[in-house]
């Protein structure tokens, strides 16, 4: 326990000095309880809209449950008492306020209308492995693009600068969703071979546990690391020809001191901007790749209560990510100080 303590401590005093008062001071704190404050009339206008639109949809759930029902001989009377027992009966901006109204008294985000289940507990289960596969789409996104985007600045039109372009412009011609199919399919006709989908525990088998999601995160973040990329190079070159840069070149400095430390985090800030844009077309696409390599994540839920017309789980999949994308906008506007001091927040 004490060791653990000892960690913390190191980590927030790493953390302190590294950030120092620019992110701890008042005016941050007031930058980011506007922010915050910002969020609810954005979520407000959110869940009207994802509420609204499963709804205008053909078709509902009631009408699954009466297929499944042996009472067929009167179907009208039994749909009214299964939509007063779901509080389907209601006017839509009635269902509405009460849908609401148990989110923010009572942090409850229903009960589905066909699994019978709450949906908060049914979402919190699944955000692991949407979230597992969304950072490591992440990692393996910036791992490839901004090397090979500082690399094709460094070296503008040569052999490596046309490659690494023309693996760009591949990476964003092929949609992810073909791309998945093609690896699913392909390699179980020629070779027998399929990725892995079954799920273990993180703790008792970590490794095991990552490699499930290694494919289908490369798959995710294939788009991102081309746009990235593109990006990154870009900035680069512009960057490169700015004075300081040239100052520091002209002090003898080393390379990779200069592309490091003077360059590359100043060419940053426009890919973060990017990342940020990005990060809804990410959660997207994890709906289409979760279905495709068959993982249990919000994605894959997302579907199945979609062809299900199942209103609350739909609807809560939505302001949950709906909100992880304001949320996660917020870091990234964050991290603008970081990477340049000049910027104040007020």
């Amino acid at each position: 326990m004490k060791n653990i303590e000892t960690l913390i401590g190191s980590l927030s005093r790493a953390f302190l000095s590294s950030f120092g008062e620019r992110f701890l001071g008042g005016a941050m704190q007031r930058y980011i309880l506007r922010r915050l404050l910002a969020v609810i009339p954005t979520l407000f206008f959110a869940s009207i809209i994802v509420f609204m639109v499963i709804r205008i949809l053909p078709g509902d759930a009631v009408d699954l449950i009466i297929k499944s029902s042996p009472f067929m001989e009167d179907s009208e009377q039994l749909r009214k008492e299964i939509e007063a027992d779901l509080g389907l009966d209601k006017p839509m901006h009635i269902q509405y306020f009460y849908w609401v109204r148990d989110i923010v008294v009572y942090r409850d985000l229903g009960t589905s209308l066909i699994r019978e289940t709450p949906v908060g507990p049914d979402i919190a289960e699944r955000v692991p492995v949407t979230m597992t596969m969304g950072i490591l789409a992440v990692v393996f996104a910036l791992a490839i693009s901004i090397p090979i985007g500082v690399y094709s600045a460094m070296k503008q039109d040569t052999v490596g600068d046309h490659v690494g372009r023309s693996f760009a412009i591949l990476g964003l011609a092929i949609p992810s969703f073909w791309l998945g199919t093609m690896i699913v399919i392909l390699p179980a006709i020629w070779w027998g071979w399929s990725p892995p989908s079954r799920l273990v525990p993180f703790f008792d088998e970590p490794f095991r546990y990552l490699s499930v999601f290694v494919t289908p995160a490369a798959i995710l973040g294939a788009s991102l690391a081309a746009v990235t990329m593109r990006m990154t190079r870009t900035m680069m070159l512009e960057v490169l020809r700015q004075d300081y840069v040239r100052t520091a070149w002209a002090k003898g400095l080393k390379e990779r001191l200069v592309v490091v430390r003077h360059a590359l985090k100043n060419a940053l800030i426009p890919v973060v901007t990017l990342i940020g844009l990005e990060l809804p077309i990410l959660v997207g696409g994890s709906v289409i790749v979760e279905n495709i390599f068959n993982l249990a994540g919000l994605g894959n839920l997302f579907l199945q209560s979609l062809a299900d017309r199942d209103y609350t789980i739909v609807s809560g999949i939505n302001l949950f990510f709906g909100t992880a994308v304001l949320m996660l906008n917020l870091v990234v506007d964050l991290l603008y100080a970081y990477l340049d001091p000049r910027i104040r927040y007020q």
